[in-house]
């Protein structure tokens, strides 16, 4: 908006107005343009005719500091005077914006008709918002307390009197009552940035108190005692405390007296929870039996059983009728498990020694060898009795350390191959290098059923070695050879290790 008005000091009235008639540019200014491709509104620099902007001219408080800063010649130099620093306005929502002062306090509620309690303490946190001098009430909830907590007053001002005043900031402090709408809240204390607000405008803090605890509270919080009166009659109390418990008796069927009867392993569970028995009878895998579970509870036994009655090494008739078919059986009750033998002491004050339960079944069991075949010529005789063995295939089992010695008779230890070199010699007219890959060299005398291969052991200085039809002596070593054996000579014979220090 531009001012086309220039009074040069006479009032706005009619008759008293001005233009200038040597002014010849009255276009708009230009606020469209394209930026980068797309059509943006730009703010006016200037008026209409390249007038001044109103927002362009000096503001009424720079328009009052131009008298002052106009030099006094009259008295002193305009380098002496003492111009007056103008600071920026900033209004108060501004200034005092999210600054919020924090009171803690308490009131006090009255319980009819109740023995429990007579009063309750509920403590409240006091905001005060210093931008707009609002405040609001919180209550901290309580869990299971059965009261409405939490907001107790929204933000807003609050009153102060009858006659319209309002509470200010000026009006709060710690250790003071404060009403609000009928109810007297004690102020007990503050966080720190309200302490150091208030004193810093030159208010004095009262001292702290400290918040009283709510009796009834205090009361829930306790442990409350209790005893459970232990009662013979309880039909749930063997299911409370006997649940899960089962004592595991590994005893013998003697049922040799009936018509191809004998002596049979079993194992007796007994059910603390219910008093039940379950006799499992032991079956090896393909012994053709069948898998036989007996479960007899209180109904089904004439005469009931009790933990007591399971002594070890003590034989316990037991009466089941099971398809109208009835059997006396005789369990003899050798050994029980760790815990069912801490339970036994337990029940029974001392229990015996367990001993071991020895089947009585006479057992031939016969281990199935598989022949081996004769070796058929293809690859080593390793791999060959490895496909006899399983139908997987297996790497060889080789040595922990895996080491090489080089020579002209190099000895392979990693799997007990043996590579032979020949040095060649200027005009000898033999070619050197290689002469045997690294393979196993058999003994003379082995068979391929029983197959006995050279080892470092059997490499004396001195000895002949026959490879395939070829006699090799043994003449020396290097240095490496003898300091390896030395680190194994419990393995090695004391002529191969005298023979190497000799050379």
């Amino acid at each position: 908006m531009s001012w086309n008005w220039n009074s040069h000091g006479l009032p706005f009235l009619p008759g008293y107005t001005f233009e200038d008639v040597t002014k010849s540019a009255f276009h708009k200014p230009q606020t469209l343009a394209y930026k980068n491709g797309y059509a943006l509104p730009l703010r006016p620099t200037v008026g209409i005719g390249q007038s001044p902007l109103l927002s362009a001219q000096l503001r009424l408080q720079e328009l009052k500091q131009l008298p002052l800063q106009e030099a006094d010649s009259s008295y002193d130099s305009y380098d002496s005077y003492d111009l007056q620093q103008c600071e920026d306005f900033i209004p108060a929502h501004v200034a005092l914006d999210k600054k919020v002062l924090r009171f803690f306090a308490f009131f006090t509620e009255d319980v009819l008709f109740s023995p429990d309690e007579q009063y309750r303490v509920r403590p409240v946190v006091i905001y005060y918002f210093l931008e707009d001098d609002t405040m609001s009430i919180i209550e901290p909830s309580t869990e299971n307390s059965g009261i409405p907590q939490g907001k107790r007053i929204k933000r807003q001002r609050l009153p102060k009197s009858e006659f319209g005043d309002y509470y200010t900031w000026t009006d709060l402090n710690v250790a003071m009552e404060l009403e609000v709408y009928g109810v007297k809240y004690h102020v007990c204390d503050c966080d720190a940035f309200t302490k150091e607000f208030l004193t810093s405008e030159g208010i004095i803090l009262n001292e702290p108190e400290p918040m009283p605890s709510d009796p009834y509270t205090i009361h829930r919080n306790k442990t409350m005692p209790y005893f459970t009166t232990p009662s013979d009659y309880d039909n749930l109390h063997q299911f409370h405390t006997m649940d899960r418990k089962v004592l595991r008796f590994f005893a013998l069927w003697d049922d040799s007296q009936s018509l191809y009867g004998d002596k049979r392993p079993v194992i007796i569970h007994y059910y603390l929870v219910d008093d039940t028995i379950e006799v499992r009878e032991e079956h090896e895998p393909n012994s053709s039996f069948p898998t036989c579970v007996l479960e007899m509870s209180k109904a089904e036994v004439q005469e009931y059983f009790s933990p007591q009655d399971f002594q070890l090494a003590r034989a316990s008739p037991c009466w089941a009728d099971t398809s109208s078919c009835a059997t006396a059986t005789a369990h003899q009750t050798l050994l029980p498990d760790k815990l069912s033998h801490m339970e036994l002491r337990q029940w029974n004050g001392s229990a015996r020694s367990p001993r071991p339960r020895t089947d009585p079944r006479p057992r031939g069991v016969s281990l199935f060898c598989a022949d081996v075949p004769p070796y058929n010529g293809f690859g080593s005789l390793e791999d060959s009795l490895q496909n006899c063995l399983s139908l997987l295939p297996e790497p060889k089992p080789g040595v922990a350390l895996r080491k090489i010695v080089y020579s002209s008779c190099a000895n392979h230890l990693a799997d007990d191959m043996i590579s032979i070199y020949e040095k060649s010699t200027r005009n000898s007219g033999i070619i050197g290098g290689k002469f045997l890959q690294k393979t196993r060299i058999p003994k003379p005398g082995s068979t391929t059923d029983n197959p006995q291969f050279y080892s470092p052991q059997d490499f004396i200085i001195g000895a002949t070695v026959q490879v395939f039809g070829h006699r090799f002596v043994l003449t020396q070593a290097d240095r490496y050879v003898l300091t390896y054996l030395e680190s194994i000579q419990s393995h090695v014979p004391i002529e191969t290790l005298e023979s190497l220090r000799g050379v």
